[in-house]
């Protein structure tokens, strides 16, 4: 899907801004659309969880994982 493909190639820079409160919906998103297109249920439920809690505190553990490996912890298949 274009949305999964367009979420991998942007910069750096961008990755770290889209963890930041609020903005983190947007890796919710992305494992909601990665988890169906791989028909994954388990990242699916995972998206479905960052975006209820993602606000909260789910954001700091993004923007560390995607400082230190390049991409947030749990956007690849589980």
């Amino acid at each position: 899907m274009k949305f999964v493909e367009w979420m991998d190639e942007l910069p750096f820079v961008v990755k770290v801004i889209f963890c930041l409160p609020l903005l983190d919906i947007t890796w919710a998103i992305y494992r909601i659309v990665k988890g169906a297109e791989l028909k994954n249920n388990g990242l699916l439920i995972v998206g479905i969880l960052w975006i209820v809690l993602g606000w909260n505190i789910l954001w700091i553990i993004d923007i560390v994982t995607t400082t230190a490996m390049g991409k947030p912890i749990l956007t690849d298949a589980l």
